[in-house]
C-alpha cells in the first residue's frame, strides 16, 4: 500500500514563523520523522501532499510530491487522490505527528480490511496526555478524536481505536510540542 503525508496546511494554530511540517520536534522537522517511520513501514511509496501554502516544505523534501490548490485538507485530500499515481487503498498521514514509528504504522496496515479506516483515539487519552483534541466526535457511544492516520478505500468505513500515544500526539499548538519532546 502507498502513502499520503498531508503536509501542506499553514498550521496558524502552531504560531510559528516556519511551516508546520517543517517545525522542529527534538530538533528534527515533523514531515522528516513521519517519512522516517514510513521508511520503516510495510508502505511502498510515499508521496508528500503540498500546497502553494508551504512552499519551504516542498523545497525542503526529497520525495515525490502531489501539488494541491490548499483548500484544506478534506479539498487536498481529493485532490491527491484525483493524482494519476495514487490508487485506492492508500495510506493518510498528517505531518504533525512527530511520534509516528514504523511498528505503528504497519499496525494501522494490518487493522485494515477492506474499504476506509480511520484511526481514533479516546478523547480522554488526549486530554490525560494534555494534547490538543479540539475535532472530537461521537462514535459507538465513546467520545474519540481522530489521529490524521486513516486508509482510505473504495467503499466502507471501518474504524480502529488505541490508546497509542503515537498517534495521539498531533503538534497544532507549542503546548503540544512540548508533550511530543518530552515523549521522545
Amino acid at each position: 500500500m502507498d502513502a499520503l503525508v498531508m503536509c501542506g496546511g499553514r498550521g496558524t494554530r502552531l504560531d510559528t514563523d516556519v511551516e508546520k511540517p517543517l517545525f522542529r520536534v527534538a530538533g528534527v522537522p515533523m514531515v522528516d520523522r513521519v517519512l522516517d517511520a514510513l521508511d520503516e513501514s510495510g508502505v511502498e511509496t510515499a508521496y508528500a501532499v503540498t500546497s502553494p501554502a508551504a512552499p519551504a516544505t516542498r523545497a525542503h523534501l526529497d520525495t515525490p510530491c502531489i501539488e494541491t490548490p490548499g483548500e484544506g485538507y478534506v479539498a487536498d485530500l481529493e485532490a491527491a487522490l484525483g493524482d494519476e499515481r495514487v490508487s485506492t487503498p492508500v495510506l493518510t498521514v498528517a505531518a504533525d505527528l512527530p511520534l509516528l514509528d514504523g511498528a505503528v504504522l504497519d499496525r494501522v496496515l494490518d487493522a485494515h480490511e477492506t474499504g476506509s479506516l480511520s484511526v481514533l483515539v479516546p478523547a480522554a487519552r488526549k486530554r490525560e496526555l494534555a494534547v490538543s483534541d479540539d475535532a472530537t466526535f461521537e462514535r459507538d457511544g465513546r467520545e474519540v478524536a481522530p489521529t490524521g492516520v486513516n486508509v482510505v478505500g473504495e467503499t466502507g468505513d471501518d474504524a480502529w481505536l488505541t490508546e497509542d500515544v503515537r498517534v495521539a500526539v498531533n503538534v497544532n499548538t507549542l503546548a503540544d510540542a512540548r508533550v511530543a519532546e518530552g515523549l521522545l
